[in-house]
């Protein structure tokens, strides 16, 4: 779902949902590519695998089930993942004939973040700057790491599995597809995001602040540079799935707010260290 040059203001809510999960699909695909990561493309459903504890690096984004037996396609899926001891997955927006089959599987229905989007030609040049802080490109594995242990904390993640999420993000994290921005305050990392220019839309991802950084602006910040980023890369239009706690600063970026984005969670043996 390529939304072009057209102003946002002009394009129907559905289509501004439609491209957020295009681009999702894109977003997954492209962590598939990833060291020891499962991507699953088949004509029913599409997964992306990691086996970190964290519902959001766990995910199937693509539901098209046959009209002749969709429980054994679900079951089939769900057997899988248990046997792979997958403990926590999202399963993104699926249509209304998924839901009782993953409710009678045990997952639970969520309604998920905000999908919102902005017009990338209306952002600031620039914000009121905190003294001490800098935006840095995530480019070399001595950064991702400093990377992932700050995104690591701020989405509560088990530290366990912090080794992995480098080996994750340090392999597709920099490239012509995708950027990574890390924040740091008097030259301590606090704050992360990244975008994935995909699908005819910027799509933000792993926007996060160390508990002890947020209130400062910081997370605004670094959200900034990575939309900057893209509208230099000549996209007019930027998405994202906003959680409670992000939203007031998407607003004040100028995101408007297209509706939920519902979801199912699957969790197995849950970690007790997970926070998200």
């Amino acid at each position: 779902m390529d939304l072009g040059p057209t102003r946002l203001h002009e394009i129907p809510a559905p289509d501004v949902l439609n491209a957020i999960r295009a681009n999702w699909t894109e977003y997954y695909t492209h962590l598939g590519q990833a060291p020891g990561v499962e991507l699953s493309e088949g004509p029913h459903l599409s997964w992306m695998l990691t086996g970190i504890p964290d519902p959001f690096l766990n995910v199937v984004f693509r539901t098209n089930l046959p009209p002749d037996e969709p429980a054994s396609v679900v079951d089939e899926a769900l057997a899988r993942f248990r046997v792979k001891g997958i403990s926590t997955l999202s399963w993104l927006a699926p249509t209304p004939d998924v839901r009782p089959h993953l409710l009678r599987q045990g997952l639970t229905f969520s309604e998920g973040g905000r999908g919102m989007a902005a017009d990338l030609a209306a952002l600031p040049e620039s914000l009121p700057a905190s003294p001490g802080m800098a935006i840095v490109a995530v480019e070399d594995r001595a950064t991702f790491q400093s990377w992932t242990h700050v995104m690591r904390i701020g989405f509560g993640t088990p530290e366990a599995a912090e080794p992995d999420l480098l080996e994750v993000f340090a392999a597709i994290g920099s490239g012509p597809q995708i950027r990574t921005y890390l924040a740091l305050m008097d030259g301590q990392p606090v704050a992360t995001s990244q975008v994935l220019l995909a699908a005819g839309v910027a799509g933000i991802y792993q926007v996060t602040c160390l508990p002890q950084a947020r209130g400062r602006g910081i997370g605004t910040a670094v959200t900034l540079a990575a939309l900057l980023e893209a509208r230099r890369r000549g996209y007019a239009t930027a998405i994202l799935q906003a959680s409670d706690l992000g939203y007031p600063v998407y607003r004040r970026l100028g995101f408007r707010d297209y509706g939920r984005l519902n979801e199912y969670r699957y969790r197995g043996e849950r970690h007790p260290d997970v926070g998200r």
